[in-house]
């Protein structure tokens, strides 16, 4: 009875070390090792805008003797949007007129003359000059006639009226502003460290709530220069989808930005999985037959504002990487892997 006993206690003690000693064993989380410079993405949120957004006025001054449109009105190219009093334009053009038909007369008297050689040189000299001056005049009352009305630039949808019938307005005062209807453009802000790699985009697309299954191709029209009071650089993006189904100036989009593919020697790891021992950037690698973290120096060459740092000694790609709580591990520690998530427990919750 007494070595039965004996056995008993033997047996289950050895089992509560054992269960001690796999409770020990530690999960964490890890991430692959990868190649720098893979064609990779980015987005970004943005804004639609018009192609064209403008405000129209007058090139003369003058009351307001008619608005023929409306906001929200659509428009044709050329078509008189508003007119301005044109009596007093038109008394001008017609004296204008008289004058320049009387001069141009007497020049062509005198030219003809000249040719005859019954003229003095400086006889012609001044007809040539006063037809100039007096052709001119004429065109610039003219145009001055002409500019009473003001057109459509383009076709497109009338925003705001600035202003109404019988009012006066000055040359170059915003009268009406107008949204073009060609494809419209999204407009989003990037920063510093992708500004300095805008030779490496490809391919941009984006998507609008509205349609939430559809993507919009885009096509780059340019990057600021400079950059703005929030230190990111402005981007405009044309759409290149010809369907009816646009999105329309103010709405909100998600512009993805496609990156090309480098062939580099640099690896990328998440900055979490990098510490320090005895000054040297250190990480955790783990190896898959023994299951256990091993430490590896490795030389940092850039930390990206991603939460990403590019490696270029020490790691290879697609070696491990303890990726979170690399403080509280040894060297040649057990380690379990954290099991990644199923694409259909989103965020975990079961």
């Amino acid at each position: 009875m007494i070595v039965c006993l004996a056995g008993l206690a033997f047996i289950a003690s050895a089992c509560s070390h054992k269960k001690a000693n796999e409770e020990t064993v530690q999960t964490v989380k890890v991430d692959t090792v990868r190649v720098y410079g893979e064609k990779g993405s980015a987005t970004f949120p943005g804004k639609v805008k018009a192609a064209s957004d403008v405000n129209l006025a007058f090139r003369i001054s003058g009351p307001i003797a008619k608005m023929y449109v409306d906001a929200g009105s659509y428009v044709r190219k050329d078509q008189v949007l508003a007119e301005i009093d044109s009596r007093d334009y038109a008394i001008q053009l017609s004296a204008t007129e008289a004058e320049y038909k009387q001069i141009k007369a007497e020049a062509e008297r005198v030219i003809a003359l000249y040719e005859r050689g019954s003229v003095a040189p400086n006889d012609y000299d001044k007809a040539v000059s006063g037809l100039s001056q007096i052709t001119a005049k004429y065109n610039a009352h003219k145009n001055a006639l002409g500019d009473t009305k003001l057109r459509a630039p383009f076709d497109g949808y009338v925003q705001k009226r600035f202003y109404e019938s019988g009012e006066t307005v000055g040359a170059g005062m915003p009268v009406i502003s107008m949204i073009s209807t060609n494809m419209p453009e999204v407009e989003i802000n990037i920063p510093s460290s992708d500004f300095i790699r805008r030779d490496q985009f490809e391919s941009f697309s984006c998507t609008v709530d509205i349609y939430p299954d559809k993507i919009f191709p885009l096509e780059l029209i340019g990057v600021a220069q400079k950059a703005n009071l929030n230190q990111l650089y402005a981007m405009r993006l044309k759409i290149r989808d010809h369907t009816k189904q646009l999105p329309a100036p103010g709405m909100a989009a998600m512009v993805t930005v496609q990156f090309k593919a480098e062939k580099t020697a640099l690896v990328y790891i998440p900055l979490s999985a990098v510490f320090e021992t005895e000054g040297a950037s250190t990480v955790w690698v783990y190896n898959k037959d023994t299951q256990e973290v091993k430490a590896r120096t490795i030389k940092i060459q850039e930390v990206h504002t991603d939460g990403t740092v590019v490696v270029s000694e020490g790691l290879s790609e697609g070696e491990i990487v303890v990726a979170a709580g690399v403080h509280v591990l040894q060297a040649g520690e057990k380690v379990k892997l954290l099991p990644a998530v199923s694409p259909t427990n989103i965020g975990g919750l079961l």
